[in-house]
């Protein structure tokens, strides 16, 4: 099986820069995309969703053009959930999850704090909320694969200046330390770092200067997965080129 997640920032942007022929030479089985920023009836589903797919939107209820998660999958889900009963969370539309047998697949878009205090604030909030929702999902029976924009580095070698970025959004130490807690406690496994123990590969750029051609990357873009799955994990690979998204699509393949 394999699993890609991406954050197209627009699902109509990414398409227009070429994104579904592209795609289409990938062989994915399940594609978890982030910020779509589109509602259904905004979309051609012919000219908008890749065919042969079975596809699934989370859209905001309240901020149209913002947010929304989407799951695309060429086996039809046995389940599709879109709310976690958490309304800070589902009218921003930031979680969808496909159920297939024994195994999730969720396609998640962790809020970003960088646009200032009141929304670094609210991240805190989803992060304190989240977190026993993926405990739960640890302890379940099920396998979880939970994809997507975290908005959070992990350790030195998930961005290129660590140093200058210690007071800021997304690599601030209470963020770090979150999901470290999630690695090492509730032991969730970093698909990525599983395979790439010592890989510095990045998913994003900032669009200021020449971030993108002089590589000066963060990995914020995840695919985590419970125990169970962690011998399943086979490889991966994050696509910089050609570019859709101010992110890169990251694959994942599994036995």
């Amino acid at each position: 099986m394999r699993i890609m997640t991406f954050n197209a920032n627009g699902i109509r942007s990414a398409i227009s820069k070429g994104f579904l022929p592209w795609f289409a030479t990938q062989d994915v089985d399940v594609l978890c995309l982030q910020e779509t920023k589109a509602h259904r009836e905004q979309l051609d589903e012919a000219a908008s969703f890749p065919p042969g797919y079975h596809c699934h939107l989370r859209s905001p209820t309240q901020k149209k053009g913002y947010s929304g998660v989407a799951i695309f999958s060429r086996k039809k889900p046995d389940a599709v959930i879109d709310s976690l009963d958490w309304p800070e969370s589902d009218e921003e539309g930031r979680y969808i999850e496909a159920r297939f047998g024994n195994t999730s697949v969720v396609s998640l878009y962790l809020p970003s704090g960088s646009s200032g205090d009141e929304r670094q604030q609210f991240k805190f909030r989803y992060m304190e909320r989240f977190a026993p929702i993926l405990a739960g999902w640890a302890a379940s029976g099920r396998d979880y694969v939970v994809c997507g924009d975290w908005n959070i580095v992990h350790t030195e070698r998930d961005i290129r200046n660590w140093k200058s970025n210690q007071k800021n959004s997304g690599c601030l130490p209470e963020e770090r330390a979150w999901l470290g807690d999630l690695l090492e406690r509730q032991g969730w496994v970093d698909s990525y770092r599983h395979l790439k123990p010592e890989g510095e590969d990045y998913t994003w750029w900032s669009q200021r200067g020449q971030a993108r051609k002089n590589n000066v990357g963060w990995r914020i873009d995840y695919q985590l997965v419970t125990p169970a799955l962690k011998s399943r994990l086979k490889a991966c690979a994050i696509h910089s080129e050609p570019r859709f998204s101010d992110h890169a699509p990251f694959v994942v393949d599994y036995a």
